[in-house]
C-alpha cells in the first residue's frame, strides 16, 4: 500500500544500496534523509586483486565464498577493464558458491550465476557454521573478504576444515569523509526532527557510536536514540545495538531480513504513535 510513510522522516546509513533503499520509502511517502556511513572504495593496489582474478580463471576454485554482495561487483568492475570477464564467470560457474546472507546472491544473480547455499545469519559465525558441515579436506577456497573487520577466526576455521584459502580484499572504506554528515544526523535526532532510523547492518551501530564518542556527541547521540523509533533489519544488528545497551523498537517478522519487510514493519509502527508535531 502505497504512501503509507507520508508526512515522516526516515533516517537511512545504507552505504552499498543507499539508491534502492531510498527509493522503495520514497514510494511510501517518505522524506528520506540520507547519511552513508563511510564511502567505498576501490582497493588502491588493484595487483593482489587481479592476480586472484587470474588463480580463480586459471584452476577454478572448488569453493567459492561470497562475505559481500559490494566485494563480488568490485571484482567484476576490475575483471572487466581487464577483458577477464567472461573468463572469470565461467570459472567462477565450476566452483561451490556460498554466500553470507542474501546480498552476496543478488550480486551472483547479476552475473547469471546461482549460489549454492546461503546462511541462515548473515554474519561470519553463520558463515563458519554453514561451511563447518562441510567436508573441506585439499579443497581450494576462494574467500571474498570486506575491510575493517578482523577475518582470522573464519580463515582459521576453514584452514582447520583442510581448506587451502585465497583471500581477497577488493575494496576498502574511508570513513572520516562522513563523519560530517554523521554528527549531522545526530543532532537531527537528538532535536527530535526523525521519526525513525533504519539500521540495515551491524557496523552502521558501530560506526554511529564511533563517531559520536571521536567528536563528543555520544550523550546526545543516546538522546536522539531514546526520542527516535529504531528499526533493525534483523538479529544482527539488534544484537549490536543490545551490545552497546540500546534497544530495537521494531523488525521484519519470520526472518524477512530485507528492505521491503523494514519498510512495511516501520509503517506499521509509525502508524501506532501518536503524529510528532515539527519543531
Amino acid at each position: 500500500m502505497a504512501d503509507r510513510l507520508n508526512g515522516t522522516r526516515i533516517l537511512i546509513l545504507e552505504t552499498r544500496e543507499e539508491a534502492q533503499f531510498s527509493k522503495l520509502l520514497a514510494e511510501q511517502g517518505a522524506e528520506v534523509v540520507q547519511c552513508p556511513m563511510f564511502t567505498i572504495q576501490d582497493a588502491p593496489d588493484p595487483a593482489p586483486v587481479e592476480a586472484w582474478i587470474h588463480r580463480a580463471i586459471d584452476k577454478p576454485f572448488d569453493d567459492l565464498v561470497l562475505m559481500t554482495g559490494e566485494g563480488l561487483r568490485r571484482i567484476m568492475k576490475l575483471a572487466r577493464t581487464r577483458g577477464l570477464d567472461q573468463a572469470f564467470v565461467a570459472a567462477l560457474a565450476k566452483s561451490r558458491k556460498f554466500t553470507r546472507g542474501p546480498k552476496p546472491g543478488r550480486a551472483l544473480r547479476e552475473i547469471a550465476l546461482e549460489a549454492q547455499q546461503t546462511t541462515e545469519k548473515p554474519t561470519t559465525e553463520g558463515v563458519i557454521e554453514m561451511l563447518g558441515k562441510l567436508d573441506l579436506k585439499g579443497h581450494r577456497l576462494g574467500l571474498q573478504l570486506y575491510p575493517d573487520k578482523d577475518h582470522s577466526a573464519l580463515t582459521g576455521a576453514l584452514a582447520a576444515q583442510g581448506a587451502e584459502v585465497d583471500t581477497v580484499l577488493p575494496y576498502v572504506y574511508d570513513s572520516k569523509a562522513a563523519d560530517a554528515n554523521i554528527i549531522a544526523a545526530i543532532d537531527e535526532m537528538a532535536e527530535g526532527r526523525i521519526d525513525s532510523i533504519a539500521l540495515t547492518n551491524l557496523g552502521q551501530v558501530r560506526r554511529l557510536i564511533e563517531a559520536a564518542k571521536a567528536h563528543g556527541s555520544e550523550a546526545k547521540l543516546r538522546a536522539g536514540f531514546e526520542r527516535t523509533l529504531i528499526a533493525s533489519v534483523g538479529p544482527a544488528v539488534s544484537g549490536e545495538l543490545a551490545a552497546h545497551g540500546l534497544r530495537t523498537d521494531v523488525s521484519p517478522a519470520d526472518e524477512a531480513f530485507f528492505m521491503r519487510p523494514l519498510i512495511s514493519a516501520m509503517a506499521a509502527a509509525l502508524a501506532e504513535r501518536q503524529p510528532r508535531t515539527a519543531s
